[in-house]
Parts: C-alpha cells; structure tokens; sequence
C-alpha cells in the first residue's frame, strides 16, 4: 500500500509555511496600498463556464457531480475572475481593481519536476473601453517585484498584435496562418524561417515574419518593428505599436533602468491575448516568475465587449526559489545569478561534438580547451563555460537552468517537450526520420489498420512519431523500444518503426523499406526563455551563430 501524497502534490511544513507567509503578506500589502481589493473563486468551476471565455491554456483535472455536469478544478485564476466580473459587476464599478491568492491544479503527463498545486499572487485590472491598463498593471509588478526585493529582475513585453496583423494581411492561407501561429507558439523560429521558405509570400511581409520575433532588447526594438511592419504594409491601427509607446513613455524610468525590456518572442496564447504580454523574470532562476498580459476578448466573450481587461499572476513558489525562503522541506537556493558567472553553453557529445566546436569557433568563441576536454564534464574557458551532454540531454540542461543555451537535433527538441526557443538551424547534423516496413508484409498495416482502427509502431522517437501520425488523422499505438527497433516488424510485435536513416543500409540489411517521410532533422541552437530574454551574451552568441551558419551553406 502507497504512502505519501500523489504525484506532484506535497506537504508544507512550519518553518516553510511561515516563509510563504512572509512573501505573500509583502504582495498582498503592496496590492493594499495601490487599491486592490481581495476577492475568491471556488475551487471548482463548471467546464462550460470556463471555456466560454477561450480554451483552457493548462491541462485541468475533470470530474463529475451529482448534476452531471463536467467540473473542473481551475488550472489559473484569470477566467474564473473574468466569470465573476461579468457577472456580478457593473459599468459604475469600473475601473475595477482585484487581487487573489489561491492554489490552482494542473494536470501534466511529463511534469519534469513541476508541481500540479501551486500557489498564484495575482492582480487584474479592469476599465471601460478606451482606456491603458497595461501600463498601471506592468508597474504595479514592478512594485511588487521592488517590495520583494526580488534580485536582478526584469520585466519583459512583447505584444500579439503585430504578428496577428501581419499574417491577417498578408497569409496566402488559413493553413499557413496556423502553421505559422503554431511555430511562433513553440518558439520553433528556424521551424517558422522554413515555412516561409516553402510558401508563396515573399518580399517584404517574408521579411517582417521572420524578423519581427527575433527583435528583443531596449525601446528602440518597438520603432524597428514599426519600420518593419510599414515597409510590409501593415496598417497602423493593426500594429499595437501605439500601446507600447504608451508604455515606454509611461514607465520611462524603468525602460532607462532596464528593468523594462521588449521581446517580440512572447507572443504566444494568441486565442487568450489581445495585446501586450510580458513575463517577469530574475537571474537568480530560470523560469518566468510572473506572467500576464492584455486579454479583452475573455469578456467580451462573456458579452462584455464594455471592457478592457489586464492582469499578472506570480507563482509563489518561485518567488520561494529566487527569495531563498524554501523553508524545513526545501533547501535555500544557491543559483549563481547568470549576469555574474561566464555564459554556460550545452555541447553535445558523439556526433555532433565537432560540428558545433566548430561553429562556435567561428562565431568567435574559446575552443582551445573544449576540443582537449578529455574526460571533463565542465570545461572553464574564461568568459564562457562548456558543459558536456549527451545531445538528447541538452535541453533538459538548458530547460532546467544547468545552461544558458545549447546546440543539440531539432528532434532532441521535439523529445524533451521543454518550453525553449530555438533559435537557429545551424545546418549541421542533418538526418532523416523515415517509416519503415518489412518488405515481405507490404501493404499489411493499411489492412490491419482497417480492422483494428490503430497501427503499431516501434520507435525511439515516441513525441515525433505521434505528432506525426496526428498529422495524418491516424490513430497509433507506439511501443518505445531504446534499441534495435527494427526487431519490431521483423518478428510481429508491431506493423511499422519510425526511426533515423541517413544511407539506408541498416533498414536494406533487414529487409525494410521505407513508406513515408517523417521529418528532416538538422542542428539547432536555442536558449532557455529567462537566459535568452536577460542576457544580451545569448542573443549576440545567436546572431553570430546565424550569420556563420549562412556562411557556410
């Protein structure tokens, strides 16, 4: 019999509870004083309810009442307070400032070390049509930020108006519009460089689609993607620069500070945001510690087009991680802030080793000690420090903040299912992801699929061999196998395999053949979300990656 909690649930002691109450009275205080008054949800909502105001961003745990209607036990707090305005506030209400603290459950197949429960310190803020909440709600999170004394933080924005703009006006399709939402949606930019590669736009909107989600940095990126979106022809009114400038001239003092910075990146959750985003971040972890942003469609899907909606959630415990303040069941935080330790970048080991020392070479880095690094993990080269993986763990590495950023195959990315950006396809490492069948059984798994509804395949690959079969509106059933994955088909276990082929010697000697093209797979370069919007060092590193890499085609 089983003790303990369930997975991704835990117990808080004393000591620690003691500690998330210091934390959440410092927010809750700062909150007070700038006219946010305290509200709750329930635990559960009704799923109707909930989607009503867009589709749930977070996986959410379902359950059944005696009334048999669906619940949910609520995955934020952003759209159940959004039900409760619309419901129970008036226009003689507004503006309308509101603050929570509540624990939020989500569900998550691969939790890679999250939690299901943890605790969200909010604000959101509402107003009637016409008016900027974006700028009171982004410094009312500095406040915050400066209340906890949260160390080396930065607030960084983007907006989804000018993507959506751009590919309103100028996608030659619904599907490439999709496509194109999907990429930016996972980071995926060199995934979005080849798709515009391959579609019939070209010129100027091809341009700006590129370019417009690597702009990262000071104020003067929001004129650049101005320049941008007019030399695409973008209509003013559709280009959300107007908010932003409203913002930089509105918070100038954290703009000359740098504590306000702009992304053109985030820009994700396009059926959520209607405007401008942001995430908070700090050096002293490696994931956002705050998010939120501008979402007037959630109540005007409540038939509130009256108002005008902004809001931030922090996670408590994060604020727990980069405050030190785990308390008797944690242990207090010793990350090395990333501004005052050498840039740490993933090498892969095998294969890929001498590519991307070569490459890195060429963009102007120390490899002297890399390319001798015998049997060392680590190599300390001054001003960069190299941290030695297997590919396939290199985002994990990066994901997890054991690295700034990292070079591995774009199908080491798909695998890990880490929220990273990808930065640049290094055209090195290329490879092929192949179906295969045996020969002598041609044509068998399209009739066993007819009768049984599903193919059975082995793979190495299981992420890529469902997005895949996805693709194709087929069901599939897949046996992750960690070796000689041919052996499947051979002695009927399973129909087909997905696997890596590069001369095809290896599927012939079995007698396989090839029945369908997965994926083309090359090297990429990319960087974990906090180290690459923090860190000047990883978008330089990237640009001149980029610039080798062409060079070298």
């Amino acid at each position: 019999m089983q003790t303990g909690t369930a997975r991704g649930f835990r117990d808080i002691l004393p000591d620690e509870a003691r500690a998330r109450e210091r934390i959440s009275a410092a927010v809750r205080d700062c909150l007070d004083a700038q006219g946010y008054a305290p509200v709750e949800t329930p635990l559960l909502e009704r799923l109707d309810a909930l989607e009503r105001g867009g589709r749930l961003r977070t996986p959410a745990f379902q359950l059944f009442d005696a009334d048999g209607g669906p619940l949910v036990l609520r995955p934020d707090l952003t759209q159940p307070l959004v039900r409760l305005v619309a419901e129970r506030a008036g226009a003689d209400d507004l503006p309308l400032r509101l603050r929570y603290q509540a624990p939020v459950v989500r569900e998550s197949p691969a939790l890679a070390g999250q939690p299901r429960q943890f605790t969200q310190l909010g604000a959101e803020f509402f107003d009637a049509r016409g008016s900027l909440p974006d700028v009171e709600v982004i410094k009312l999170l500095a406040l915050v930020l400066d209340a906890l004394a949260v160390p080396d933080w930065r607030v960084v924005c983007g907006s989804v108006t000018p993507l959506l703009g751009l590919l309103d006006a100028c996608a030659p399709s619904q599907d490439f519009r999709r496509r194109a939402l999907a990429l930016v949606h996972e980071s995926d930019l060199p995934g979005l460089d080849a798709l515009v590669a391959s579609s019939p736009l070209d010129g100027a909107a091809a341009r700006t689609l590129c370019a417009l989600p690597r702009l990262a940095g000071g104020a003067d990126v929001v004129d650049k993607a101005d320049a941008l979106l007019e030399e695409a022809r973008i209509p003013k009114g559709c280009r959300g620069i107007v908010e932003l400038r409203a913002l930089i001239s509105q918070a100038a003092g954290l703009v000359a500070t740098g504590s306000l910075a702009f992304d053109f990146s985030i820009i994700n959750s396009f059926d959520y945001y209607t405007g401008v985003v942001f995430k908070a971040y700090s050096d002293a972890t490696s994931a956002a510690i705050a998010s939120g942003g501008r979402y007037d469609a959630v109540p005007a899907a409540y038939d509130r087009d009256d108002l005008v909606a902004c809001g931030f959630a922090i996670s408590l415990e994060r604020l727990q991680e980069v405050l030190g303040e785990y308390g008797a069941s944690g242990v207090v935080s010793s990350t090395q802030g990333r501004s005052s330790r050498p840039l740490r970048v993933a090498v892969p080991k095998g294969g890929l080793f001498s590519d991307a020392v070569g490459l890195l070479e060429r963009a102007g880095l120390p490899v002297e000690d890399l390319r001798a690094a015998g049997r060392r993990l680590v190599v300390d080269a001054g001003d960069v420090e190299y941290v030695i993986v297997r590919a396939q763990d290199a985002p994990a590495f990066v994901g997890h903040g054991g690295a700034d950023c990292g070079i591995c195959g774009n199908d080491s990315l798909i695998e890990a299912g880490i929220d990273l950006v990808q930065l640049v396809d290094l055209h090195v490492g290329a490879c092929r992801f192949v179906v295969a069948e045996p020969r002598a059984r041609r044509g068998a798994a399209e009739g066993d699929y007819s009768w049984r509804g599903s193919l059975r395949v082995a793979t190495k690959y299981p992420r890529i061999t469902q997005r895949y079969y996805d693709a194709l509106g087929q069901k599939v059933d897949i046996v992750t196998l960690h070796g000689n994955i041919e052996l499947g088909p051979i002695v009927g276990m399973t129909d087909r395999i997905v696997d890596i082929t590069a001369t095809g010697t290896t599927l012939r000697e079995n007698d396989l053949e090839v029945v369908g093209d997965v994926m083309s797979c090359t090297a990429r370069f990319f960087a974990g979300p906090a180290a690459y919007r923090s860190d000047e060092r990883v978008r330089d590193l990237a640009a001149r990656l980029a610039e080798v890499s062409r060079e070298g085609n």
